[in-house]
């Protein structure tokens, strides 16, 4: 028996790096995977090394920042699964921009990202999710949640959001007594896509981040961190190993926030 057997997790941003680090790995305990994403291709192939390893997953194409994506993107899931055990709120964009250039779109574009989407998935996703026997939702953060980010001010803004959001829904589910904990993890400097994405205006010559680099210059033994790292943790949250962890952060920074 798999940490999470025939459990029923929905993972957004599913399609590349942590996410799809995340359903790998929760499928390998035995899970059964939803991813959801906008890059359909990218996601359809991460369902397909997942079905080749032997698990189960399927993939739907899914704008977190529309309420009514959302409200669909659960009713597949009802009809699919007829329940849902697990929610990752992975899905986020990084702008990498000073506070006095950042345009107002770029600014909101981020928030509705990084926070709408995670607010939508709790609203409607938690319901959902107490209608059985509860389950595990698990909001990516960032360590720029736990301190300052200089030239990322307003990617730390949503970091830090979804930190306080996620305390403060695990009280509310606590004191509903629905059986849904509310955790946020806090990836350090992890190899991943996300820092080649990051820069406000890519056509103006900058060059992108070296994350090897900045691993070397900021990480604690210069380690920089994989996907698997953050999975790892992911899947701890989701499983009954932390049935008492609730309204908590986990870190895995290997010390850059100490």
């Amino acid at each position: 028996m798999g940490r999470v057997e025939n459990k029923v997790a929905l993972i957004t941003g599913g399609a590349m790096g942590i996410g799809r680090a995340c359903a790998e790995r929760l499928a390998s305990e035995g899970a059964i995977i939803v991813i959801t994403d906008v890059i359909d291709e990218v996601g359809m192939s991460a369902v397909d090394a997942i079905t080749r390893a032997g698990g189960q997953a399927s993939y739907l194409h899914h704008d977190v920042t529309s309420e009514d994506e959302w409200i669909k993107i659960l009713q597949q899931i009802r009809q699919l699964h007829g329940r849902l055990d697990i929610l990752v709120n992975n899905a986020g964009i990084a702008v990498r921009a000073s506070i006095f250039e950042m345009t107002m779109a770029q600014f909101q574009k981020q928030n509705a990202v990084n926070l709408d989407g995670v607010f939508l998935g709790l609203k409607h996703g938690i319901p959902f999710m107490a209608e059985k026997d509860g389950g595990s939702v698990i909001n990516v953060s960032s360590v720029a949640g736990l301190m300052a980010s200089p030239g990322l001010s307003a990617y730390a803004m949503t970091k830090g959001g979804v930190r306080l959001l996620s305390k403060s829904v695990a009280k509310e589910c606590a004191a509903l007594g629905n059986g849904v904990r509310v955790n946020s993890i806090h990836p350090g400097i992890i190899e991943t896509a996300i820092w080649n994405k990051m820069d406000a205006n890519p056509e103006g010559g900058e060059n992108q981040a070296d994350v090897e680099t900045i691993a070397e210059l900021a990480v604690p033994g210069g380690i920089l961190g994989k996907p698997l790292d953050i999975a790892n943790g992911v899947l701890y949250l989701a499983s009954d190993d932390a049935r008492y962890v609730n309204a908590s952060e986990l870190v895995i920074d290997h010390g850059l926030s100490a």
